[in-house]
């Protein structure tokens, strides 16, 4: 049976904080085989990871820095001092492979690597049943080509590193270490199954167009031959000016773009991060021209009100009990939802029912829905659950 336990710190001292947190987290477990951890991206993390370890001999870690906070059964954990969630799971059957790798001159290159060392980890030749990933924002969708080259299409989840003022102060980390740039992974051999749900909870509006021209890769310059900065403001009815710079990240949060997957299952959120000088858009995802580019809506209630919907969802797709959940939550969605975020807190601890879970918030989320290809996205949650 899969057994979960969460602990939680906010000391100033991330040495301690480590220890406090992973003190909880393994009380009731006796065959830990690995532990979710997130925490704040001011810790020393390095040392955060010797105090986990004083509590958590040989289990094998991994994480990333999380965006103000992160939830567990207990409620929102903060502090203007740090803070860190742990998610410990004990599981006979069970066998987890976990490994990272720096960047380095190409992603795609770390993706195999980070692959080929996590069936190692786990003493496996063969592709896991499902896997986590962790990366910082800008090369995810390769780092998923590399690992994709060795292990095939394998379900995955999870989501990018984040910091607490978007300023790049990210870090990702497994029980090795810390590190700014590169990948880690989890590899799951297991008999159990998991399930994700994928899904930005957006409505879609009648105002879509063709992506015409795109810098790069996440550089969005024009729809349907127009300056995509114009376009947006015209389907919005805002100025041009209005959205410029900075601007547009906050203003997009209720009203981002979409992508639909080749058969209309899943909408990948495309959010539009910076307004340029010459009307291009800086996008959180990698586009493609020739597609379509859907605008997307949701008011801050609906925002809320999704963590418990969707989290149902995934109740009704789940054909076990759930032993536990894990829960990534756009970093940009819980910027739009700031000071209500209690509620967010409620709605997940009612669907949840009693079952551990941890949640944190991410600069970018992954995850796949039933016949289609494993996505990135952002302002989206992947909300995944572990059959008992």
């Amino acid at each position: 049976m899969l057994r979960a336990n969460t602990g939680s710190s906010t000391m100033k001292c991330a040495q301690s904080a480590g220890q406090e947190a992973a003190a909880k987290a393994k009380e009731g477990l006796v065959n830990i085989k690995m532990a979710f951890a997130y925490a704040c991206c001011t810790y020393d993390l390095d040392a955060m990871l010797k105090g986990i370890a004083g509590e958590m001999p040989g289990v094998p870690i991994i994480g990333n820095t999380s965006f103000t906070g992160v939830i567990l059964p207990e409620g929102f954990i903060t502090g203007d001092d740090g803070f860190l969630g742990i998610m410990a799971l004990d599981d006979d059957v069970l066998e987890v492979g976990i490994a990272s790798a720096e960047k380095g001159a190409c992603a795609i290159e770390a993706g195999k690597e980070v692959a080929l060392a996590a069936m190692k980890a786990a003493n496996k030749t063969t592709p896991p049943n499902y896997f986590y990933m962790a990366a910082p924002p800008g090369e995810e969708e390769y780092f998923l080509k590399g690992i994709t080259q060795v292990i095939g299409r394998v379900p995955f989840f999870g989501g990018s590193a984040a910091d607490n003022t978007i300023t790049g102060e990210w870090k990702l980390y497994t029980d090795k270490g810390a590190f700014a740039d590169g990948v880690a992974v989890a590899f799951f051999y297991t008999d159990k199954p998991a399930y994700n749900h994928f899904t930005g909870a957006y409505r879609e509006t009648a105002d879509v167009g063709i992506i015409t021209k795109v810098d790069g890769n996440r550089t969005l310059v024009e729809i349907d031959g127009q300056p995509a900065l114009e376009k947006y403001a015209a389907w919005t009815g805002c100025s041009v000016e209005s959205i410029k710079g900075g601007n547009l990240l906050a203003a997009t949060i209720t009203s981002p773009l979409g992508v639909k997957d080749r058969l209309g299952d899943l909408i990948a959120i495309r959010h539009p991060m910076n307004g340029n000088e010459d009307g291009s858009m800086n996008i959180g995802n990698k586009l493609s021209e020739k597609t379509a580019v859907i605008r997307m809506e949701a008011t801050v209630d609906e925002l809320i009100s999704s963590t418990k919907n969707e989290l149902e969802v995934l109740n009704n797709k789940m054909k076990e009990a759930p032993g536990a959940y894990h829960l990534v939550h756009c970093g940009g969605r819980r910027a739009g939802i700031d000071d209500r975020i209690e509620e967010v807190v409620e709605n997940i601890q009612k669907a949840a029912g009693g079952v551990p879970f941890i949640v944190e918030f991410t600069f970018g989320e992954y995850g796949y829905e039933q016949d289609g290809l494993n996505t990135c996205g952002g302002l989206m949650l992947s909300f995944t659950g572990f059959a008992k």
